[in-house]
């Protein structure tokens, strides 16, 4: 009669054993990890190489010049005004999305009713799922036209902020419009992260201080909000990354013009992922190095934002550690 030898019990298995289940898990997981590093050099590495052939051969400075004009004799193209109005609208979408998204993922997870907030996620995640071609469509069909009130209202009465003023005539084809249409794009996704992690908060805690005699909002700010600080801060990079990424919605939206203007109710301006999608099919080799030179660049700036992001984290982690 065949027995079997039961497992066993992890307390009473050699120091150092594991079962063949978790040294797998452990390869796969190292192995993803490893893959993931892999191409993300292999990454860097073709686009810095096309970047140095077209940006050898420019005739201006890369980062200071605001033409565009690879194919000329002798080429001339640079990035400042693309650099500009990537930075501007993302600032733009981060300064409206990130206090909606907030208020939104607390009204889902601690004060609507659950026959309520039920629905309110799903549509939220919906938003999330929509592709953004048809952010861009209704965009430039819906927003624009109806921007155009609210760009005069700012004129005439935030005009002597200077960025607000609105110096030239046209459809409200700006930077302005876009960050607004970048924050739609990205409110879903802050919104997402940001109920996720307020859902994730001890309740002991929140009972603690309702106990204490506390209010609603009380519990918030001292039992929520610390808590999901880390949260916050990392979905808040999620939608800045794909604020700086963002490409077809921008490039349907914006009147393209190579000029840097504070501004921002004027149209013209330009972003990186705007100006790849509009003249990548009609370059040529070397135009294409060239836009190849501005995706390293903000390759480089959304690199730069996630270390920051993982910085500032990192740091929080570390003095709630130690006030502990």
């Amino acid at each position: 009669m065949a027995t079997t030898t039961p497992d066993i019990p992890r307390s009473r298995r050699p120091k150092g054993a594991a079962r063949p289940g978790d040294r797998i898990f452990s390869g796969l997981s190292r192995g993803s990890g490893i893959t993931l590093l892999v191409i993300m050099a292999a990454i860097a590495v073709f686009l810095t190489y096309r970047a140095v052939l077209a940006i050898s051969q420019d005739s201006t400075n890369f980062f200071t010049t605001f033409e565009w004009n690879p194919a000329g004799n002798p080429p001339v193209f640079g990035i400042a005004v693309l650099a500009f109005g990537t930075v501007v609208s993302s600032i733009v979408a981060m300064v409206i999305a990130v206090p909606i998204a907030i208020g939104i993922a607390l009204f889902i997870s601690h004060y609507a009713p659950r026959k309520l907030a039920k629905p309110l996620a799903y549509v939220v995640d919906l938003l999330a799922a929509v592709p953004s071609i048809i952010y861009g469509l209704w965009g430039a069909i819906f927003l624009v036209p109806y921007l155009d009130g609210l760009n005069q209202w700012l004129d005439t009465y935030l005009g002597w902020t200077y960025i607000f003023d609105k110096s030239s005539d046209g459809v409200a084809r700006n930077l302005f419009t876009v960050g607004i249409l970048l924050a739609i794009m990205i409110l879903p996704i802050i919104t997402n992260v940001t109920r996720e992690v307020f859902l994730q908060v001890p309740k002991m805690h929140e009972e603690a201080a309702l106990a204490l005699g506390a209010t609603r909002w009380e519990v918030i700010r001292m039992s929520v909000l610390p808590f999901g600080r880390s949260g916050i801060i990392s979905a808040s990079m999620l939608g800045l990354g794909r604020a700086l990424g963002e490409t077809m919605a921008v490039a349907v939206v914006l009147s393209p013009s190579f000029l840097i203007s504070g501004h921002l109710l004027d149209p013209g301006g330009g972003t990186f992922a705007q100006n790849i999608a509009a003249k990548f099919n009609e370059a040529d080799e070397f135009g294409r190095d060239a836009l190849i030179a501005s995706g390293l660049v903000l390759f480089a700036i959304t690199l730069l934002v996630n270390g920051a992001a993982r910085w500032i984290i990192g740091r929080r982690k570390e003095y709630s550690g130690a006030a502990a």
